[in-house]
């Protein structure tokens, strides 16, 4: 694992929901960035983030920056406290298992390298996939799956599997040493406590889109 620059800023506690707008904030600053702009102003990150402007302060008090009255946040020194909080400062080695359509997107999204996270594996219990290759990796065979995470020093893992096979990837990931599960397969899987697992269900939340456009058309009628 190659170390960039930096370490996190501070040992303070930061509450996970705090944690989970730091990429939203992240993402902002870097779209600021592009401006070829200096400050930025609470409000402005708060629009661009879908919060509001107190939140953006409470949120960034916990890093230590407590911007300047007036003027806003300077954004590349706050570009930088979010970078070491979120650890990517850091390359971290990634393994994709299950190269369906939905691991071959993931496998070709640029987004991926370019904020630190290399795919070095891409795994499938498929023999007729085993050895396609995926951009510039080949995919390799799921029994391979704990010595390849070994290895390579996987840090995280992604499923992309069917739901059926997610536990099972999951145990394999945690049996090799992974601690960092993102799951995109459509099941709850059980990890140990010390490992982190963050889920991505894509139908549950086209659902919930379906919930609130179904009420808007229902009030539309009404009204």
């Amino acid at each position: 694992m190659a170390q960039r620059s930096g370490t996190p800023s501070n040992a303070r506690k930061i509450p996970g929901a705090a944690v989970a707008r730091l990429p939203l904030y992240y993402r902002a600053l870097l779209e600021v960035t592009e401006e070829d702009v200096d400050t930025v102003s609470s409000d402005r990150l708060a629009t661009m983030a879908g919060v509001n402007a107190a939140q953006v302060r409470k949120d960034l008090s916990y890093l230590g920056s407590y911007g300047t009255r007036g003027v806003g946040y300077e954004v590349p020194f706050l570009l930088d406290r979010i970078s070491r909080e979120l650890g990517l400062t850091h390359d971290w080695p990634v393994a994709i298992v299950g190269v369906g359509n939905l691991g071959h997107a993931l496998a070709n999204y640029g987004g991926l390298t370019a904020r630190g996270f290399r795919v070095l594996a891409l795994v499938d219990a498929d023999p007729a996939k085993v050895g396609s290759r995926v951009g510039d990796l080949a995919v390799e065979a799921l029994d391979d799956l704990v010595e390849i995470v070994r290895g390579r020093g996987i840090t995280i893992g992604i499923i992309a599997t069917p739901a059926m096979a997610a536990q099972a990837v999951a145990d394999q990931l945690v049996a090799a040493g992974v601690q960092s599960i993102l799951n995109f397969a459509p099941a709850v899987i059980t990890v140990p406590e010390e490992v982190s697992v963050r889920k991505v269900d894509l139908a549950t939340e086209l659902q919930i889109l379906s919930f609130y456009q179904s009420h808007r058309r229902i009030k539309e009628r009404a009204s």
